[in-house]
């Protein structure tokens, strides 16, 4: 490898004052239709659904500027924890919820919605929230289901309220950096790119029919954290860290990290839906997610004729030319990029090269990943959130069609406009249970 060049965060970003402001190359929800005339508003009245571990982090993002009145969970425990957290910050105590659906059905004064459930609930929440019309940030992944991804996308599109992904990461300097060394052309034509993820969540078991129902423990309304799910007896250490090891709840650690790590792939390359997934992996398991996976999604590219296969490598399977043990790994004509969520190096082919040199930045900093929502709510004619489910709702879909073609038996091609995926069509979407649509 040749001549190289390593940027930091905090070397690469650049003062943002006079820079234009960057819309994804991907079509905004709602960017014209900012010219609705409504009064500002200063802080903002709203509801956190889902109160405990994650859930804390976004309730800290919004409480700084802007009011939490609401706040509900199935723990009481957890409920505790987040309605200490909103007093602590120097709020009124806000009113308490367990029942999200009683929330959002009798308070008529919110502003807009925070959701930080497991991903199983994601979709029942967001959709009764916008068909009110309440602007909603929603916790990655977006949705459990592509089916719920692309209903999310058309409710959002139709409700024309602000929306933002939970991938904070997508609002740090080094990841717009990233994006303009690649549309630079700073490693030439890329058409691999390989991400590599060391976590692994993995191997859920469900008890044996055999055994004797467990009891919730006292303070959890099971059949509510349930939600649309289908009915299942209480499982201990499911709830409330180890949901995403089973397909009922999440996606394993594709679903977990892919939305932060996949992101930057879809933002810096332009990419257009996947033509065809290939998984390699251990056999499937109908109840608990893979120890690892290696993925290969095949995308054209909305500003280019060519092809990109993006790599995806997680838990124990490993790709055995990782520099690091998360990274991206761009691999281009004239070289290679090299990220994390903090730090890019740019690893030229020909020794003699003329060291790489940053271009102008021209995509400006964010105000934050919370504020880009907030902001959009008091003022129409503000920026739409970057990763609004206008962008986030396609990252999502392609994100778990990995899990779908490894339940299918290792390989399909999508059609997203037919949503069909070929065997893996019926793991598209699950049945509901009744009573979770408004």
């Amino acid at each position: 490898m040749g001549r190289r060049t390593i940027l930091n965060a905090g070397a690469a970003a650049a003062s943002s004052l006079f820079l234009a402001p960057f819309v994804h190359g991907r079509t905004r929800l709602h960017q014209e239709e900012s010219a609705a005339v409504a009064p500002l508003r200063s802080r903002l009245k709203l509801a956190a659904i889902g109160a405990g571990n994650r859930a804390a982090a976004n309730i800290a993002g919004v409480l700084s500027s802007d009011d939490v009145a609401y706040v509900c969970d199935v723990d009481e425990e957890l409920l505790r924890r987040g309605v200490d957290q909103v007093v602590a910050a120097g709020q009124p105590k806000p009113q308490t919820f367990v029942d999200w659906r009683d929330l959002l059905t009798n308070i008529k004064d919110l502003d807009g919605v925070v959701i930080s459930t497991p991903d199983h609930t994601h979709a029942a929440i967001a959709r009764w929230a916008l068909a009110k019309k309440l602007p909603v940030y929603c916790e990655k992944p977006l949705t459990r289901t592509v089916q719920e991804a692309r209903e999310l996308q058309e409710l959002a599109r139709s409700a024309g309220v602000a929306t933002q992904m939970g991938t904070q990461i997508h609002a740090r300097d080094n990841y717009r950096r990233v994006v303009e060394a690649i549309r630079s052309g700073a490693i030439g034509a890329v058409h691999n790119v390989h991400v590599v993820c060391s976590k692994s969540w993995s191997r859920g078991v469900f008890p044996e029919a055999s055994t004797p129902p467990a009891k919730a423990p006292k303070g959890l309304r099971w059949d509510l954290w349930l939600g649309p799910t289908a009915d299942r007896p209480y499982s201990p250490g499911v709830h409330p860290a180890n949901w995403r090891r089973f397909w009922a709840f999440g996606n394993g650690t594709v679903g977990d990290m892919a939305a932060h790590w996949i992101d930057l792939v879809h933002w810096a390359l332009e990419l257009t839906p996947p033509k065809s997934i290939d998984v390699e992996g251990p056999e499937p398991d109908a109840v608990g997610t893979p120890e690892g996976m290696h993925v290969r999604w095949t995308h054209g590219r909305a500003n280019s004729d060519s092809s990109v296969d993006v790599h995806w490598w997680d838990g124990n399977m490993k790709w055995p030319e990782a520099p690091l043990p998360d990274c991206h790994v761009f691999l281009g004509t004239k070289g290679r990029l090299v990220s994390t969520y903090g730090s890019m190096e740019v690893q030229l082919n020909e020794p003699d090269a003329e060291p790489w040199v940053p271009p102008t930045p021209t995509i400006e900093s964010s105000p934050g990943h919370y504020a880009e929502w907030l902001n959009r709510i008091k003022d129409p004619s503000a920026p739409a959130p970057l990763c609004e489910f206008g962008y986030s709702g396609p990252l999502t879909e392609s994100i778990l069609l990995a899990s779908v073609a490894y339940r299918a038996g290792g390989k399909i091609t999508w059609d997203p406009t037919a949503m069909d995926a070929g065997p893996g069509t019926p793991f598209l979407n699950e049945e509901e249970r009744e009573g979770w649509r408004s």
